[in-house]
């Protein structure tokens, strides 16, 4: 599963830093696949999409923090538990129940994230 954020978010900027994956952004913040990963040109999403993977993409929210569900691992791979819910003060950073994905599609997320 993703980590999502909830509209409880007091935008205080503790995970933003934590994700090792760079899918968290800040409200109303373009995004790209390209961020702060080995992923260039066009590409095919673990969910089987084609995109390019330099193309800005319009903001998740504008009000609150957001995190990419194609970017995030919930940290597997880099830590044993999602960093973004461990910093969290008001507990806003929870499991995504419409984006269920097992360890090992969690893993192969994080090799096709970091060209592994």
């Amino acid at each position: 599963m993703a980590i999502i954020i909830t509209d409880e978010c007091i935008n205080c900027d503790a995970c933003i830093s934590e994700c090792p994956n760079n899918a968290i952004y800040e409200p109303d913040q373009e995004w790209a696949y390209s961020d702060e990963t080995a992923l260039s040109g066009n590409v095919t999403t673990p969910s089987g999409n084609e995109v390019d993977a330099d193309a800005q993409i319009e903001a998740i929210s504008d009000e609150f923090y957001f995190i990419v569900t194609d970017k995030c691992t919930e940290c597997k791979g880099f830590h044993d538990e999602p960093q973004c819910a461990s910093v969290c003060p008001v507990d806003c950073c929870i499991i995504d129940e419409d984006n269920v994905e097992t360890d090992e599609q969690l893993l192969a997320k994080k090799a096709w994230l970091h060209g592994e």
